[in-house]
C-alpha cells in the first residue's frame, strides 16, 4: 500500500459504511514489513471502538471488504498461493487438479485478462486483436473531456491496465480496486516489476507461461487494493475520474454501483462507464439483470433502455442522483481471448457520464 494513496485518498471503514452508512477513517494499524513509501504487511483498523475492524495489508494490498470474514473464507487459499512454482510444474500441477478445477478456473481469467491487457505489448500479437479495453477506455476518455484536477478511481480494475493508462493520460494518483485477488497480484507485479507475468492458454488445460515486458508513464502514481466496487472505501466526491470497464454485468446490484460511481465522482469530474449485458447468474442475480430478464415488460428486454433511465436523474426510482450522460452511447468491439482457437467478440455499451 503506497503511503501516498493512503494518506491522500484517506480510506474509511467499508463495514460501518455498508451497514450505517458512515463514512469512519482507517488509521493504520500493525506494521510488519515496510519501507519509505509503502506498507506491505499490516494492518487498517476503523476508527470507531464500537467497529475497531482490522483490515489486512497482505503483499502490499489492502482488504478493504464490507463482509471481510466473508471475502476471506473465499480467497483465504488465494492469499498463500505461492508465486515461484516453475512453468513446468505448473502445468503438472493443472495436469493433475484437472480442467474443473479452482486452479484452473484461475487460470483461464488470469489467461483471458492478461492476454487483453498485456498482450498488445508483445510483439508477436497481431496487431488489433489483443488490447480492446485500451481502446475502450481511450474511446470514452476523448469522448469525456478535460477533466478537473484530482485522483482516478478505477472500478473493476482486472490485472491493471486500465489504471495505467488513467496514470499515463493524467498527473494525479490512480487507484485500481477489485476484489479477485489473482488478477490484482498480477497487476501489482507490473507495477512493482514492471513486467506481466500469466498463464497463456494454448488449448485444453495447456497453457505456456507469458512474460511481458510492461512500462507505463506515471506507474509510480499507482496502486491497487483489494476492494468491492459496490462499496468503495471513501468518503464521497472525492474522485476526478471513476472508470468501470465491463463491470456492470459482473456485480450482485447494477444500480448499487451506478449509484456508487455518482457518490465517488467530485463536482465537475466525469465516469466512463462500459458493459456488454453479458448476464450471469453467478454474480447477478436475475431479477437483477436490467431488463434482460423479461421481453414482456415495457423495455422489450433492452437492457440499454433501463440503464438510461437509472442514468437519468428522475428517471427511475433507483436513478443516480448527480451525474448527466454526455453524448450518445457507444458500441465498441471487445475480443476475449479462450484460447488458440477460440475467442469470444462482444460489442460493449460505452457511456460518458459528467457530474
Amino acid at each position: 500500500m503506497r503511503l501516498s494513496h493512503f494518506e491522500r485518498l484517506r480510506p474509511v471503514c467499508p463495514r460501518c459504511l455498508a451497514t450505517r452508512g458512515v463514512a469512519v477513517p482507517l488509521a493504520l494499524g500493525i506494521v510488519e514489513a515496510a519501507d519509505a513509501d509503502s506498507v506491505h504487511w499490516g494492518t487498517l483498523v476503523c476508527g470507531d471502538q464500537t467497529c475497531a475492524m482490522e483490515y489486512p495489508i497482505v503483499d502490499g494490498a489492502p482488504i478493504l471488504v464490507p463482509d471481510l470474514r466473508g471475502w476471506m473464507a473465499a480467497n483465504g487459499h488465494l492469499l498463500i498461493t505461492r508465486a515461484d512454482i516453475p512453468a513446468a510444474m505448473e502445468g503438472v500441477l493443472g495436469d493433475g487438479f484437472g480442467p474443473d478445477s479452482a486452479f484452473n478456473a484461475t487460470r483461464q481469467h488470469l489467461s483471458s485478462y492478461g492476454w487483453d491487457h498485456y498482450g498488445d505489448l508483445d510483439p508477436a500479437t497481431p496487431d488489433g486483436q489483443a488490447g480492446s479495453v485500451v481502446r475502450c477506455l481511450a474511446a470514452g476518455l476523448d469522448r469525456l473531456g478535460p477533466l478537473p484536477a484530482g485522483p482516478a478511481l478505477d472500478l473493476g480494475c482486472g490485472a491493471g491496465r486500465t489504471s495505467f493508462e488513467l496514470a499515463a493520460r493524467g498527473e494525479d494518483l490512480v487507484l485500481g480496486l477489485d476484489l479477485h485477488w489473482p488478477l490484482l497480484m498480477l497487476a501489482r507485479r507490473v507495477m512493482e516489476r514492471g513486467e506481466a507475468v500469466f498463464p497463456l492458454r494454448r488449448s485444453g488445460i495447456a497453457y505456456d507461461r507469458q512474460r511481458i515486458e510492461a512500462r507505463f508513464a506515471g506507474a509510480e502514481r499507482v496502486d491497487f487494493w483489494i476492494g468491492d466496487a459496490l462499496f468503495p472505501p471513501f468518503a464521497p466526491r472525492g474522485f476526478a475520474l471513476v472508470a468501470a470497464m465491463n463491470v456492470l454485468d459482473c456485480v450482485a446490484s447494477p444500480p448499487t454501483l451506478l449509484r456508487a460511481i455518482d457518490g465517488m465522482v467530485a463536482e465537475g469530474g466525469g465516469a466512463v462507464l462500459a458493459t456488454p449485458f453479458d448476464w450471469s447468474t453467478q454474480a447477478t442475480p436475475v431479477e437483477a439483470w436490467l431488463g434482460g430478464h423479461s421481453q414482456r415488460g415495457d423495455d422489450a428486454g433492452r437492457c440499454e433502455a433501463v440503464l438510461a433511465r437509472l442514468l437519468t436523474p428522475g428517471a427511475h426510482p433507483q436513478s443516480v442522483e448527480r451525474l448527466q450522460l454526455l453524448g450518445e452511447p457507444v458500441d465498441i468491439p471487445w475480443t476475449v481471448r479462450m484460447h488458440d482457437r477460440a475467442i469470444m467478440q462482444y460489442k460493449t455499451h460505452l457511456m460518458m457520464l459528467r457530474a
